[in-house]
């Protein structure tokens, strides 16, 4: 019962963290579209009113008029809407779901048995859960003194997007030496996701009620607020595409297995920020179709990494070595049934996981190709939890897959 409990917990945060996140960036990516989209007031009566800018459009059979204030609108409405509920959800679900899917079992998720650091590779579950909550707080406290050393007065944007770049390909690299294939994925999108919503929590929303607390008291708010404010967002959009892709990543096991995998998270991340890139010059009226071309070229390059290598044809001596179903499936009895049987006895599984059991020749048999694919890229068993060899990849591998 516990086990379906964590498994049924496990549902509603995804559904939850799902939900707030495509609010959030739904939100987000609008506030650009329509920040980017403002042209100069046409009216001497908004000129005069403070407007620095206005947008027209047409949506669901009505027309609207926005119109963005600087620092001095005539009038702050009571009913002033706030954004940030979705950001501070949606991270503090998906922080939710790491406790339980990763922290709950660091050893079997987290820990890198082959790391080339002999103290990552020996460290303990609880070792593992503080190494991965300190990386998270070390990307958010280096992101942010960043921005406040080398822009503090957001004098000096391109200069610093270099560093975050920097910053994140070194991110990218220290993750996959320390943490599983999976987890390295997985934790520099949280590192990113961290600071999404920590520049929320931190400096845009206090920075806009000041802003608004000036106004109500009648004096003239600080424009740094607006600006540092506006930088942050900005940041926040160049991270959602790259933080998403990095997200889904677990569930394709060519990138984290890869040896070139923090070259592959990197060129993920860069490839992102340049498709967002072109967007947001889109709605300033500029097609650049470089951006787009260049990031769809490091997918190119992504795809060449991380494709496995070619393997010799069989041989004579292959085929007098046939493996046997019989003798695969001595392997599945030893490392893969304590997941993937009617009743799974290990590693919380309530169920065998995507309904594959693996407890007899005829399944095994029956989900052939699947195993061959999973066991030759290493995503199973998950962290090698159970420690199959390198032979009994091999023999997998020759397996012919069809019945003896």
């Amino acid at each position: 019962m516990e086990a379906y409990l964590l498994e049924f917990a496990n549902l509603l945060l995804r559904w939850l963290h799902v939900i707030a996140a495509v609010a959030w960036i739904g939100e987000s990516v609008y506030f650009v579209m329509l920040d980017r989209s403002l042209r100069p007031p046409k009216g001497e009566e908004s000129k005069k009113r403070g407007v620095f800018g206005e947008m027209w459009a047409v949506h669901g059979g009505g027309f609207y008029h926005n119109q963005k204030y600087l620092t001095n609108p005539a009038e702050l409405p009571d009913d002033l809407h706030w954004s940030f509920w979705k950001s501070y959800t949606t991270w503090l679900s998906g922080f939710a779901l790491f406790v339980l899917l990763y922290m709950s079992k660091p050893t079997f998720y987290l820990v890198n048995p082959n790391s080339p650091w002999e103290w990552a590779a020996n460290m303990s579950g609880t070792e593992a859960n503080i190494a991965a909550v300190l990386f998270l707080i070390a990307g958010w406290v280096v992101y942010n003194e960043l921005c406040k050393r080398i822009s503090p007065n957001m004098t000096r944007d391109g200069i610093l997007s270099v560093a975050v770049a920097i910053m994140m390909v070194v991110v990218a690299y220290l993750s996959t030496q320390i943490f599983s294939g999976r987890a390295a994925f997985l934790i520099t999108g949280a590192v990113m996701a961290t600071s999404m919503s920590a520049n929320v929590f931190f400096w845009i929303i206090p920075g806009q009620r000041r802003m608004v607390n000036d106004l109500k008291a009648g004096r003239k708010p600080n424009p740094l607020d607006g600006k540092r404010g506006t930088q942050r967002s900005v940041h926040n959009t160049y991270f959602t595409l790259p933080v998403v892709l990095l997200m889904l990543s677990n569930h394709y096991s060519f990138t984290y297995n890869s040896p070139y995998a923090w070259i592959i998270m990197s060129l993920f991340i860069f490839s992102g920020a340049l498709i967002r890139q072109y967007f947001v010059l889109l709605h300033s009226g500029q097609n650049k179709l470089g951006y787009p071309v260049a990031g769809v070229l490091l997918l190119v390059i992504i795809g060449w990494l991380a494709a496995p290598a070619p393997r010799p044809a069989p041989t004579a001596a292959d085929d007098a070595n046939k493996v046997t179903l019989a003798q695969v499936q001595e392997i599945m009895d030893a490392r893969c049934i304590q997941c993937h049987a009617v009743t799974p006895e290990g590693f919380g599984f309530t169920a065998p996981p995507l309904g594959m059991l693996l407890d007899s020749e005829d399944q095994t048999l029956l989900h052939a190709a699947e195993v061959k694919k999973v066991t030759d890229n290493h995503y199973m068993p998950l962290g090698n939890i159970t420690q199959m060899t390198e032979e009994e990849r091999e023999m997998i591998r020759a397996w012919s897959g069809t019945a003896d």
